[in-house]
């Protein structure tokens, strides 16, 4: 599958791809409404962080205590039940002298759900596309998203100004039950992936089994740890030139954009195997000349190059699936999202840390450089996930030919 025409021809894309859509839109336009009514009521910018980003922080819980039911729950329903509960628990954020703990408990459950709702979309979509198809399908997830969070502000916005946080908030809830309906309306019944009961307990062995594997844990360190510095790098934008963070802000979404449609589109599997480790490079090395002071147009350069790099991700996650068996696959890709948003937590806290004991420059020069180190030192781990990679590819094409042949050598039926 290389053609966008052939990846919304194939049959639950298209609805998956407007509750995709519409999730990200909700996330952004309520996290927005929130973070301002907080800022309203206590006029603090850490508790108004926390109220936009918190529930980034808190998808660890969730990926310690809720992945098992990724691949053992209808995911249909699951998607749906999800998004309505979410479409709840929004409006009730807008409930007028809702006290503070309340909202920041509510910011918990959400965060700790997200990281479930990550499993068990991305293991429906890895359901829904075969496994060439999945790298096209997920870049143009992440453009839509990208896309979304972009007008998702916008909106936001504008409603804040316009209405209220409040009223902001319950638009964000219309949105999570868009997606519901989306999800119950376009979307197939499926069996869960695989059998059992979920518990916290299971979600524990299968985090253990998948990264017991040596290639496996390369390719998941691989995902987190780099593009959380990076995004550490980012989180800077806004002291390194107050008066342009936006400006930066835009090239970067415009370089990961770019990224996306290089890496989904046009690379075929053999580009895609010789390009990995200088994508995954390109991600921190643009970032070093933040260390010289650069002038707006030489930072925005930097900023738009190094975001290319993001689409290494999507190779690593290509890969990811190749390691891993399917009914395993939405607990592995939850475990990938919720580990990813915790790093990038990780990331900005640290890069404000450093910028507060030197400047953000030199943050953004060393966190540069942390990230290329630990490129450099999974190289050899991750060489070896090519090479696994590649031979269960292999054998999958292999059985898949075979199971064809066997198929035209059975006799019609009665």
């Amino acid at each position: 599958m290389r053609t966008y025409r052939e990846l919304f021809r194939t049959p639950e894309f298209t609805p998956f791809f407007l509750t995709a859509s519409f999730l990200a839109a909700a996330q952004t336009v309520s996290g927005l409404a929130l973070g301002t009514l907080i800022y309203d009521r206590t006029g603090s910018p850490l508790l108004s962080s926390l109220g936009m980003f918190g529930p980034a922080l808190a998808q660890v819980v969730g990926a310690a205590c809720l992945l098992s039911a990724a691949d053992r729950l209808p995911p249909r329903g699951a998607m749906a039940g999800l998004a309505l509960f979410f479409a709840l628990a929004t409006a009730a954020q807008a409930v007028p002298g809702l006290p503070l703990w309340a909202a920041f408990a509510l910011l918990l459950v959400l965060g700790s759900l997200a990281a479930l709702g990550g499993g068990v979309r991305y293991g429906l979509l890895n359901e829904i596309l075969s496994r060439e198809g999945y790298l096209l399908g997920r870049s143009v997830i992440n453009m839509s998203n990208g896309t979304m969070q972009i007008c998702g502000y916008a909106l936001g916005g504008a409603l804040v100004a316009v209405f209220s946080p409040r009223g902001t908030l319950l638009a964000g809830a219309a949105l999570y039950l868009a997606a519901a309906v989306a999800a119950r309306l376009g979307l197939t019944r499926r069996a869960p992936r695989t059998g059992g009961r979920p518990s916290i307990g299971a979600t524990w062995r299968t985090n253990a089994v998948l990264w017991a594997s040596g290639p496996r844990r390369s390719v998941y360190l691989a995902l987190w740890v780099p593009n959380g510095l990076i995004v550490g790098c980012e989180s800077l934008y806004v002291p390194f030139d107050p008066g342009h963070a936006g400006l930066l802000f835009a090239f970067a979404a415009f370089g990961m954009l770019a990224g996306d449609v290089l890496a989904g589109r046009f690379l075929s599997r053999r580009w895609r195997e010789r390009l990995g480790a200088p994508l995954r490079l390109l991600l921190a090395v643009p970032y070093l000349v933040f260390a010289l002071r650069p002038e707006l147009p030489l930072a925005l350069a930097a900023v738009t190059l190094a975001s290319v790099g993001f689409s290494a991700s999507l190779l690593l996650q290509e890969q990811l699936m190749a390691l891993t068996p399917d009914e395993l696959s939405g607990h592995a890709l939850g475990l990938h999202t919720s580990g990813m948003l915790t790093m990038q937590g990780v990331g900005a806290a640290l890069a404000g840390a450093i910028a507060q004991l030197t400047s953000a420059p030199a943050a953004m020069a060393v966190l540069a450089m942390a990230s290329v180190a630990v490129t450099l030192a999974l190289a050899p781990g991750l060489r070896s996930a090519a090479q696994a990679s590649r031979s269960t590819a292999a054998a999958t094409r292999s059985s898949d030919a075979v199971s064809a042949t066997r198929t035209k050598r059975s006799p019609a039926g009665p």
